[in-house]
């Protein structure tokens, strides 16, 4: 398991995913964390879990959002104690 604090699941083809990398790209860089991407389609369960809402972003393994990177709130949850 990656010991990456952000997680975004994204699937194939997928344009909110695309903005989505964007936008989690520019939190993690600006809190200096890692970001891992995982396919949807990769796994039956997360494909049952998040099939219809993807993107979705998880912080330390929880839904954190989706559809949408809430910039401010995910920095704001990443750099709070």
């Amino acid at each position: 398991m990656s010991d990456a604090r952000l997680t975004l699941i994204t699937r194939p083809g997928c344009h909110l995913c695309d903005v989505a990398k964007e936008a989690i790209e520019r939190v993690a860089a600006a809190a200096g964390e890692r970001w891992v991407e995982v396919d949807v389609t990769s796994d039956q369960e997360l494909e049952a879990e998040y099939g219809d809402r993807v993107p979705v972003t998880l912080l330390d393994g929880k839904e954190h959002g989706y559809w949408r990177v809430e910039e401010p709130r995910l920095l704001r949850d990443l750099t709070t104690p």
